[in-house]
This record gives structure tokens, C-alpha cells and sequence, in this order.
């Protein structure tokens, strides 16, 4: 498949060198950017997440993650894309993506039906916004137009990856410090905490929960009681326990709902950084409102998702669109 795929692109690289760039380039995002220079991309984006979840219904949480990961690194620009190369060290290997980061197998399928459909048209910032954004919509969750005109980034930072991104071990104030730089806020950290409604969990992440919390060696008192018992079966307190995978909601791991909201209420958020949000006072009485009102939290969610897929992006002549997600033209 990856001998498949290389060699498809590599024919991509060549078409698009008998392109000319659009007439036409706009320094802001609109809903039509497309509309004419390729009509079906939509079509072709949902179709190439429907097949990847029918395959595998652990790449929905996967794709959302992704773009997650890409837009707080130097803003959306498909920078987590890059691979490594003789001039550029990607963010592939940064700690918050080495080994547990997915999907881009799902970015190259679609970029290469795109390729046939609209050479060199469709940036891969935009795939992957349009894939995150059909990952929830076949999950279960709301759907949102989403605006469109990205520009592919010329260079990664695995620096800036293991730098900003909010990690489960981190306290509120630090997490929110780190959204509020992308011009986030405090809900936006409680509304997009809500992606782990699915999705799967490694053990490291929240092992020090189940066993050394404090300082006396307990586990967390906050965690329901019960919880730890099934916890501490599925993650022993070894180190070939740590790349074991639990769901971050174990009532509904593949459906988007706001089951998530319902388990911190209830003590039973699996990461740390989740469970602070029911301990703080700014962030409580928005927990309860979502795991109380479902369609609030889809409202709040797409909101703030699109605040989101705003982030640094690169517009008008700025960037490029790139012939293969992985590698700058």
C-alpha cells in the first residue's frame, strides 16, 4: 500500500507541473471556495472517511485528533503531515504524536482521489479539516459547513509540537494558558475536551492515576471507586501495561454523544486533565449544562471548532498547496 501510494504521487507531482495555480486566489476563507474549481470535494472527502471508519471505527477519533494536533502547532497548515526529510525534522515524532498520532494513510487516499478529480487544487489543511469535521458527522455527532481556502504550511516544528500541546498531565491553568495563545478560551477547552466522547486512551496517560497520585502512593480519590478496580486490571502498574488502550468512554468509545460530560459528573473521566474540568469552579457548571443538554454541546462544539480550524491558517498567496501531503513541493 505505501509502495502504492508513493508511487501515485509521485504521477500526482508530475500532472500538477502541467497546472497553472487558480486564477483566482482569496485571502479569506469562504464556504464556496470550491464550488468551482472542484465541486465534488465534499462527495470525495465523506466517502474517503465513510470507507476508513467502515474499516477501522477507531480512525473517526483519530482524524479529529489529528487536526487537533496540527492547528495548535503554528497554526492549521498540515504541518503534522511532513514526514522527515534531509532539510526538515517533522512533528511526527514529537512526544504527543510518536507512536499513538494516525490517520494520515486516510489523508493520502483522499489527497489522491482529489489529484484525479482536481489537480492541484485542494490543500491538505483543508482535507484534513473537511476529514475531522465528516469524522464526527459519521460518528454520531453534529454537522457544520466549514469554511475553506487553506494554504499548505513549507515547514514543521517538532519543537512547537512537544511545547503546545495540552498534555493530560498538565494542570487547567497551564491547558488554558496554551489555548488562550491560540486565541482560544476557557469554554473552548471545556467544548473541544468533549472530542473524547470516542476514541481509545494509552496507559501512560493515566496510569499515575491508578497508583502513585500522591505522594503516600494512592491512587487519585476523586476516581469512582469502581472505575480504579477495572482500571488497575486492564493498566497493572508495569511498564508493559503502558501502551495498553482503554476507551476514553467506555459506555459509547465510537459514538459522538455526551456521555463524556456524564462520566466527569459522575468521577469517572479517564485522563486527569478531563476530570479537572468538574473540580474547577469556571469550568463545573459547563460540564453539568453539556451532560445535561446534548444539543447545546453540539452547538458549542461547532462553534468552536471552527474558532479552531481559524487558527494561523495561511491564506491568498501565502503557503502552497501541496502535490503530496507529506513532503513540501
Amino acid at each position: 500500500m505505501e509502495f502504492n501510494i508513493t508511487y501515485k504521487l509521485s504521477y500526482v507531482a508530475l500532472i500538477c507541473l502541467l497546472f497553472l495555480s487558480p486564477p483566482f486566489v482569496s485571502s479569506q476563507l469562504n464556504y464556496k471556495f470550491y464550488d468551482s474549481s472542484c465541486p465534488n470535494l465534499s462527495k470525495i472527502v465523506q466517502q474517503g472517511v465513510r470507507s476508513a471508519i467502515a474499516n477501522d471505527s477507531r480512525i473517526a477519533a483519530s482524524l479529529l485528533r489529528l487536526h487537533f494536533h496540527d492547528c495548535f502547532v503554528n497554526g492549521c497548515d498540515a504541518s503534522i503531515l511532513l514526514d522527515d526529510s534531509s532539510t526538515l525534522k517533522g512533528e511526527k515524532n514529537a512526544l504527543p504524536n510518536k507512536d499513538s498520532a494516525r490517520g494520515y494513510e486516510v489523508i493520502d487516499n483522499i489527497k489522491l482521489a482529489l489529484e484525479e478529480a482536481c489537480p492541484c487544487t485542494v490543500s491538505c489543511t483543508d482535507i484534513l479539516t473537511l476529514a475531522a469535521a465528516s469524522a464526527v458527522y459519521f460518528s454520531g455527532g453534529p454537522y457544520w459547513p466549514v469554511p475553506l481556502g487553506r494554504r499548505d504550511g513549507l515547514t514543521a516544528s517538532i519543537d512547537a509540537a512537544n511545547n503546545d500541546m495540552p498534555s493530560p498531565f498538565e494542570s487547567l491553568d497551564n491547558i488554558a494558558a496554551k489555548f488562550t495563545a491560540k486565541g482560544l478560551d476557557l469554554k473552548d477547552v471545556v467544548v473541544l475536551s468533549g472530542a473524547h466522547t470516542i476514541g481509545l486512551a494509552q496507559c501512560f496517560t493515566f496510569k499515575t492515576r491508578l497508583f502513585n497520585f500522591s505522594e503516600s502512593g494512592k491512587p487519585d480519590p476523586v476516581l469512582d471507586r469502581s472505575l480504579l478496580i477495572k482500571l488497575q486490571r486492564v493498566c497493572p502498574n508495569q511498564a508493559d501495561s503502558d501502551t495498553t488502550l482503554s476507551p476514553l468512554d467506555p459506555v459509547t468509545s465510537t459514538k459522538f454523544d455526551n456521555i463524556y460530560f456524564k462520566r466527569l459528573v459522575n468521577k469517572s473521566g479517564l485522563l486527569q486533565s478531563d476530570q479537572l474540568l468538574m473540580g474547577d469552579n469556571r469550568t463545573a457548571p459547563m460540564v453539568i449544562s453539556y451532560s445535561r443538554f446534548p444539543n447545546l454541546f453540539n452547538k458549542d462544539f461547532r462553534e468552536s471548532m471552527v474558532k479552531m480550524a481559524n487558527i494561523g491558517v495561511l491564506t491568498g498567496r501565502t503557503g502552497q498547496i501541496r502535490r503530496n501531503c507529506r513532503v513540501v513541493n
